[in-house]
Parts: structure tokens; C-alpha cells; sequence
């Protein structure tokens, strides 16, 4: 199938998929003041990373204006069925969850049901009072973290690879838990790697904001999602588990290596095929790209979507500006400065041109998942690019392969 028919297949795909609810506006680049040319130049470049099996497949997928005016449809969804990959293909989304959860509290938030500056042991009584870990030993919080330090990642929680708190957190292994409230008991135990508020390191916050929610809200997580902002926006293939009639779009997940890839998680066996014990609001869905799509585009348009408002436009903007106390910036991973980027109530925000991502613009809100799934938005252009693969570990080739090519499409704001 040659590039443009292949194009044109996949646009006819994404609108069957969509005909449940309000439909998003499908036209090409033109009509929104991109360029087909230029966008096309994304095909080369992911077909080259298939070639050289960098990744099995990938879908790239381009709005403006809140309209879809690029789908690009790549490789494989499972190389060992020889399966081409399909526009509604499930994929493990990982920590591109967190946004999501995080807009479910803010809707809390704005119901008077959770507040910002609350401590967590407000909310989750079982971490009332909680204790740091420094090389002189344990001793307590400067002060208690909030709501908001659990949505910026200034909150002191860690995934438990680092400072003085790994050895408590590997023997309580509160991500192993059976049940968020089991969670909650287990990280009772575990002291805080920082005071909060002074700096920001990656961990379990928004798992944490996912009980929050579930005890604010009287819900479980999964369901209280559901029905708040899945239902609502008609994102019917996103959640916690991948329903029996849906495992054949269902796509394997891969590790990359110098040899090519080997197959993580088949899909007919897969973990995601049960129902989760803990509901991961960290890491713990699914969704296509169609649907993650849909979500983006209710944020870029100022929590509405088809008539549909899930947030107000005052808490979108917390999601996308930083919220980064100064003492906490830049974010990081390990070594890894990312100079000029702060973060939001949920979203990485650009703060400042620097060399790290040097294709990112002022202003630009996103995040990604640890199978190397990927999302940008850019306000003042009203772009919002989402990608898809099944690859790990992370990888940013695809995001910082196409950015650039992406921007430089654009012919009118």
C-alpha cells in the first residue's frame, strides 16, 4: 500500500472508530495550514526505524486547530503473528496514565471534594506523618506534602532506585501491593527521599493521587475514570484491562537491543488481560491513539470537547504552566538535565530554549510512556502530535526524529 492510500485507509479507520460519540473534525494538512509534503517526510523516518528494527511498528498522529490532519500508520503491531500494525491498535500507555489521573482530581478539586493545598495524610489518613531519609537518618518533614506536590512530583515519593530511602522501599514494595489502600499501609513505612516542595524527583505521586482520588470520590479509581472522563469523552478502548473482544488489536511489546527486538508481552497472554489487584493511576492503562488523542484535544481546547466540558479552563491552565517551586527545577532522570523544562499539574512544560530537545518550542506541555508511547502539545500553535509504539526501554527516537518536521509543516497559525 503506497503512502497516501495507506493515509487515506487509516483516516476512514480513526472515523469508524469514533462514530460512538461526538466526532473530532477529520481534513487534510492544507485545510489547517500544514504541509502534506513536509508531514510526509515523517513516513521515511519511521520506516527507516522499522527497517533497522528499531521498533516493531508506530502510529504518528498530527492535530491542528482541533482538527486530525495526519494519521500515519507503520510496520507491525506483533512481528511474531506478522500482524500489520492497524490505527485502533490497543497499546500499553504506562505512565502517560498520569495526566489522566491527574485530571480526575482536578475535577475533584473543582467539586470541593479534594483540595490542592491539602496534605496527603488529610486525604489518606495512613500517611499522616510522614518522615525523610537523609545520610544522618530519619527524621521528620520539614512539612507535610500536598495534593500539588503529588501532581508536580515535588512530593519526596521516589520509585525506590535511589538516596536513603531504597532499602525501605524494597522491602515494602508498595507497587507489588494487592490493593491501593494495601499501598497506603506499605509506604507508611517508607520515608521520603526529600522534603517536599525542594526538589523533584520521578516516583509513585500520582499512584498516591490515584487513592486520593479513590477516597475523595467514594469510587474506585478504574470506575470513577470510567465515568467522569472515559465515558464523557468517549473514550471507549481506554482503561486498566484489555477486554477478551479487543486482544486482537492488541499490540506485543518489544525490547530493543543491539540485536533488534525480543518480545516482552504477547498479547494472548498478557497481565493486561485480568483485571489489576492495584489500579495504577501511575502507569496502569490502555488506551489507542485515537482515544489519548481525543483527551489531548479536550485539554488544547480548555477542558471542552464536542460540547462536552470535563475541566475548567482555570485548571487547565495549572496543567499547562509550571507549577515547579524554584528549588525544585529542572526536572531530571538521574544525570539527565532537562534544562528549560519545568512542570505542570500533570504535563512536562518547556519553559525556556535550550539544547535539550532543541526542536521543542516555548510554551509546549507533554509527557510519555515507558513503551516509548509520546505526546506534545504547543499552544500558541494549536498542534498536538501524539505517537505511539511498543518499545522498550523509553526511547526518545521517534519524538525527536519527527518534531522537527512537524513544526516546520506548519505554513500558518
Amino acid at each position: 500500500m503506497n503512502r497516501i492510500s495507506r493515509w487515506a485507509a487509516a483516516l476512514l479507520l480513526l472515523a469508524g472508530c469514533a462514530s460512538v460519540g461526538g466526532d473530532v473534525p477529520q481534513g487534510t494538512p492544507e485545510s489547517v495550514g500544514l504541509s502534506s509534503e513536509k508531514l510526509h517526510q515523517v513516513d521515511g523516518v519511521i520506516e527507516d526505524m522499522v527497517a533497522k528494527k528499531r521498533l516493531a511498528g508506530a502510529i504518528v498522529m498530527v492535530a491542528k486547530d482541533g482538527v486530525i490532519a495526519f494519521t500515519g500508520v507503520y510496520g507491525k503491531m506483533d512481528l511474531e503473528a506478522d500482524k500489520p500494525m492497524q490505527a485502533d491498535a490497543i497499546f500499553r500507555i504506562y505512565s502517560m496514565t498520569k495526566a489522566i489521573a491527574t485530571a480526575g482530581a482536578l475535577i475533584l478539586v473543582e467539586e470541593g471534594k479534594l483540595k490542592l493545598d491539602a496534605a496527603v495524610g488529610d486525604v489518606v489518613p495512613e500517611l499522616k506523618a510522614l518522615r525523610v531519609a537523609t545520610a544522618e537518618g530519619i527524621r521528620p518533614a520539614s512539612r507535610q506534602p500536598t495534593i500539588q506536590d503529588l501532581m508536580v512530583h515535588d512530593s519526596g515519593y521516589l520509585y525506590g532506585d535511589g538516596r536513603h530511602t531504597g532499602k525501605a522501599y524494597q522491602q515494602a514494595k508498595p507497587l507489588e501491593a494487592p490493593s491501593l489502600d494495601e499501598m497506603a499501609k506499605r509506604l507508611a513505612e517508607v520515608p521520603l527521599a526529600f522534603d517536599p516542595g525542594t526538589d523533584w524527583n520521578y516516583g509513585i505521586s500520582i499512584d498516591v493521587l490515584g487513592l486520593a482520588i479513590q477516597r475523595a470520590s467514594g469510587m474506585p479509581l478504574d470506575r470513577f475514570l470510567e465515568e467522569r472522563i472515559f465515558k464523557p469523552l468517549d473514550m471507549h478502548d481506554s482503561g486498566f484491562i484489555v477486554p477478551a473482544d479487543k486482544v486482537g488489536r492488541f499490540a506485543a511489546n518489544y525490547q530493543r537491543s543491539d540485536g533488534g527486538l525480543k518480545v516482552l508481552d504477547v498479547p494472548a497472554t498478557s497481565r493486561y488481560l485480568k483485571p489489576p489487584g492495584l489500579v495504577s493511576g501511575g502507569g496502569g492503562m490502555v488506551s489507542t491513539i485515537r482515544d489519548y488523542m481525543r483527551f489531548l484535544l479536550m485539554i488544547d481546547a480548555g477542558g471542552t470537547l464536542n460540547g462536552v466540558r470535563i475541566l475548567r479552563p482555570e485548571s487547565v491552565r495549572l496543567m499547562t504552566t509550571d507549577q515547579l517551586p524554584r528549588e525544585a527545577f529542572p526536572i531530571y532522570f538521574g544525570k539527565e538535565k532537562r534544562h528549560g523544562t519545568g512542570f505542570g499539574l500533570g504535563f512536562s512544560v518547556r519553559t525556556a530554549d535550550t539544547d535539550w530537545d532543541p526542536a521543542g518550542r516555548v510554551g509546549e506541555y507533554g509527557w510519555g510512556g515507558a513503551a516509548s508511547t509520546h505526546y506534545w502539545v504547543s499552544p500558541k500553535d494549536h498542534l498536538v502530535v501524539v505517537t505511539m509504539e511498543q518499545t522498550m526501554p523509553y526511547s526518545f527516537d521517534v519524538e525527536f526524529a519527527v518534531k522537527g518536521r512537524i513544526y516546520d509543516a506548519i505554513q500558518k497559525r
